[in-house]
């Protein structure tokens, strides 16, 4: 039997808004939300600007004051991502066999603000003195455990964990058990807080951020011959998504369907992406097989796209490879990432999302800062300002440090 799978909820908290609306009103006006760092002191740091959450109150979306204390920030995140997701979705576990709905919320590095001050505590002043909530709100599966103990949801609860791929790995591997009949349902997505002293610098070293410090809105400028690295952003996003006629049976708003999913590895390099793309191309190609559909069906790609001198130019090698000449002749390209920065673990929940406002509202959102373009980096970005054309068919790459890929295809509901 033929499963198929459809997106009734999404929920997420970003640099550029902290509900889907928000967000994607933010984002279809181009409108930055790179700034200045203000969570920690950045004297000493040679990156000092970040796609920072703001006017973020966790408190609302726990059920147990004691339990925004005991969470890192990451968590927070992510149960407030779930809670607006599953709103949104109007699901209502209680209601439903909780036997037959999972929870899949990764983050790529989980709880590093409390690996941190704990580790700081520890050094500085005694053992005894760790808190004996470190581990619960360090470990990067403890959002997905929190959101399943809220709304007893009872079935596959795991956390895959693929540094900046982890979002779409999650729905992914979420959407094919829903296929293969393990769950009707799942709350799925990624959450990410890395905004620390210890996350700025060690990306910082390894040359990987931009240092256009001067300029923060225009740091981050996918595909632009200036650009100079990511910048990090913080937020999560997730989405509930199920089998359709479990969706349809409680009278769900279907927002919009997932047909595909890729997965692959570059086998390749520790941080750097293949130089051809190879892994990239595979996957996009392993999405789109999934989905029944030719290559020149998508119309709209929502590119990884971090800045990054080499990244941007494989991934452009990857989607030629792919789409052959409709790569430069039709398909649309952009990368949100230009304003909202990069959210690492996040990034694939958050775009996601983006993928689906523009089937549903046929709009595409801009690569914003493209005022030089690269000229290895030849597709249509949507430079500066988003478009309004038909979007029947979008694509959301993900890209992670160790080589690991994936993609997912989301299609309008008919």
């Amino acid at each position: 039997m033929d499963r198929r799978v459809v997106i009734t909820g999404m929920g997420l908290v970003s640099p550029v808004g902290n509900t889907v609306e928000t967000f994607w009103k933010n984002i279809t006006a181009g409108k930055s939300g790179i700034r200045t760092i203000e969570l920690i002191d950045t004297t000493d740091l040679d990156c000092r600007i970040a796609g920072e959450v703001r006017d973020f109150d966790p408190k609302p979306y726990f059920k147990n004051a004691k339990d925004v204390r005991r969470t890192d920030r990451f968590t927070q995140f992510g149960v407030a991502a779930a809670v607006m997701a599953i709103e949104d979705a109007n699901l209502r576990p209680d209601q439903l066999d909780p036997n037959r709905i999972g929870c899949m919320i990764g983050s790529g590095i989980g709880g590093l603000t409390t690996m941190c001050t704990q580790m700081e505590i520890l050094l500085k002043k005694s053992p005894s003195r760790v808190s004996p909530f470190t581990i619960p709100m360090m470990i990067s599966n403890i959002a997905s455990g929190m959101v399943s103990m809220d709304y007893d949801l009872r079935g596959p609860n795991m956390a895959i964990v693929t540094a900046c791929a982890t979002s779409n790995h999650n729905i992914g591997e979420a959407w094919r058990m829903i296929k293969f009949g393990d769950a009707d349902a799942f709350v799925a997505g990624g959450s990410e807080a890395t905004v620390t002293p210890l996350g700025i610098a060690g990306f910082s070293n390894m040359k990987a951020l931009s240092t256009r410090n001067d300029d923060p809105e225009a740091a981050s400028r996918p595909f632009d011959t200036g650009r100079d690295g990511f910048i990090m952003g913080e937020g999560a996003g997730v989405v509930v998504i199920e089998e359709l006629e479990h969706a349809r049976k409680r009278g769900a708003n279907i927002l919009a369907e997932v047909i595909g999913y890729g997965v692959s590895a570059d086998a390749y390099h520790l941080t750097s992406p293949h130089p051809e793309g190879d892994g990239a191309a595979r996957c996009m190609e392993m999405a789109i097989k999934h989905g029944g559909i030719s290559a020149d069906e998508v119309d709209y790609v929502n590119a990884h796209g971090t800045s990054t001198p080499m990244g941007d130019v494989c991934e452009t090698k990857a989607i030629k490879q792919v789409f052959g000449s409709y790569a430069k002749d039709g398909l649309m390209v952009s990368s949100t990432k230009s304003m909202t920065g990069h959210l690492l673990g996040a990034a694939g929940g958050v775009e996601l999302a983006a993928c689906v406002k523009a089937v549903m509202e046929d709009v595409v959102p801009p690569t914003i800062n493209l005022e030089d373009q690269d000229p290895e980096c030849d597709l249509d970005y949507v430079a500066n300002e988003s478009r309004e054309a038909k979007v029947d068919i979008a694509l959301t790459n993900s890209f992670g440090f160790g080589g690991h890929n994936a993609s997912l295809l989301v299609k309008k509901f008919s």
